[in-house]
């Protein structure tokens, strides 16, 4: 017999949620009012390179196709506007948009891959995770916040993040046409995109709450049918997300640096999210341990988690590395320009955020999570969770910021207020929606067929 546990989402704890917000619009404030003003020392002296970046980041493909180059034409504009004065107006809501968007992206996508990881246990008839299943039923209340942020964000920012928007590029009378970028103006067009970001958003919703519909149904009523619904559910879940997942890191991230492409953008996208989403469940299982709560579940079900954060940390790696020296080594200039942005080109200010992300994600976790008591010790677990998550939402602002800030970037003091300002604020406005969700229901599923073997799980 299963005692039913209830999260209370206190007040005590809401007051430390809500100052970690604080404390993020704060940060983020300071920042605003810090590249508004040019305190940053990284964007002194730099007000007439806006353009002179781009120039330079596109040489290398200039000679393949001139019309790459017609890319350099908004950066020049934002070069005259700063000899005028409006420099400081320009960079400073690029980057709140790209900090926005950076964050929405990032967040959502660890929600999402939550409800994945959910879809996947009940596909594969996962036993050993039917006692933790409601802490990734929780991390799809995440979609109900980043989707309407996602919106918002790109219709008031869409042109500071993709070039492709710019009028006359697609229109071959215009001074900065662009065959290339016109050759994709049949997936690259404002309605086609709109409405797939719509599609992707409600199919992902709709779909996260049919299957938390059917477990609600299942706790109260025990029968085995809602459990059946859910695994079809999930499977249907699947198949979308299957489809969705890849093309929304094209639309959202990929078209950012509209020249490139990458055939395998979508699993590296997705492997970044996965290992995110792992951290994000270890934390939160800590934490209901903590207050109490999941009193079946111990430090075998935590050393699973752990082992999948480990693999999953290595399959990034794979992943990254995989792309970049097969780039590297054939050395195309219309590939290569996306590693040349990050590690040569923009005044070199990503250089080191570059390395830096890819100790942090792959050499890190390997070491850190090597032995299988690391895996299985909740105080060790918590840091390798804490650091993926601070790794790999780091790696979407190297997929983000290069194409849309170029040389107003990296890592400067404004860094340090604007960009972990907005990481902390959505961090507590995802937090708070995940607690939300684990508070509508008990945290045991006690009704899942699986349940007793969860409760024996030996590893």
């Amino acid at each position: 017999m299963v005692i039913e546990e209830q999260f209370n989402f206190s007040s005590a704890i809401k007051r430390k949620v809500f100052t970690l917000i604080a404390i993020g619009f704060g940060l983020a404030l300071i920042g605003i009012i810090g590249l508004n003003q040019g305190w940053w020392s990284q964007d002194h002296g730099k007000a007439h390179s806006y353009g002179t970046s781009l120039d330079v980041s596109h040489e290398s493909v200039a000679h393949v196709d001139h019309a790459a180059v017609a890319h350099d034409s908004h950066g020049h504009q934002a070069a005259q506007g700063e000899e005028h004065g409006g420099g400081h107006h320009e960079v400073w809501y690029k980057r709140v948009i790209a900090a926005l968007w950076h964050n929405a992206i990032f967040f959502t996508g660890v929600s999402l891959v939550g409800v994945f990881f959910l879809a996947i246990q009940y596909v594969t008839w996962s036993g050993w995770s039917a006692s933790i299943k409601r802490v990734m039923e929780a991390m799809g209340y995440g979609l109900f916040l980043g989707a309407p942020i996602i919106l918002v964000v790109y219709f008031l920012g869409n042109h500071e993040l993709f070039h492709w928007t710019h009028d006359g590029l697609m229109n071959p009378d215009a001074d900065n046409y662009d065959h290339i970028i016109a050759g994709k103006e049949w997936y690259l067009n404002q309605p086609f995109y709109i409405g797939r970001m719509l599609v992707y958003l409600a199919g992902w919703i709709l779909l996260f709450l049919a299957i938390r519909k059917e477990s609600l149904l299942e706790d109260k009523t025990g029968n085995i049918i809602h459990h059946k619904r859910q695994i079809n559910w999930s499977a249907g879940f699947l198949v979308f997300f299957g489809v969705s997942s890849s093309m929304c890191s094209w639309d959202w991230i990929m078209s950012i640096d509209t020249h490139w492409f990458a055939t395998l953008f979508g699993w590296y996208v997705f492997a970044s999210w996965l290992a995110a989403a792992i951290a994000v469940m270890i934390l939160l299982v800590i934490f209901l341990k903590s207050q109490g709560l999941l009193s079946i579940v111990n430090e075998n079900h935590v050393h699973d988690l752990g082992k999948f954060l480990f693999g999953f940390s290595i399959f990034w790696a794979y992943l990254f590395f995989s792309q970049f020296i097969l780039y590297w080594y054939s050395n195309v200039p219309e590939e290569v320009v996306y590693f040349l942005e990050r590690m040569d080109y923009n005044d070199k200010v990503y250089s080191f955020l570059f390395l830096f992300t890819f100790i942090i994600n792959f050499v890190f976790p390997l070491l850190w999570l090597m032995t299988r008591d690391s895996k299985r010790h909740f105080a060790w677990l918590k840091v390798a969770a804490y650091v993926v998550i601070g790794g790999h939402w780091l790696d979407f602002y190297m997929m983000i910021y290069p194409g849309v800030m170029k040389n107003h970037g990296g890592f400067d003091l404004g860094f340090l207020f604007l960009e972990v300002g907005f990481a902390l604020l959505f961090a507590g406005g995802f937090i708070f929606m995940y607690l939300t969700g684990l508070s509508k229901a008990p945290v045991i599923a006690k009704n899942h067929p699986f349940l007793e073997e969860s409760k024996h799980l030996h590893v």
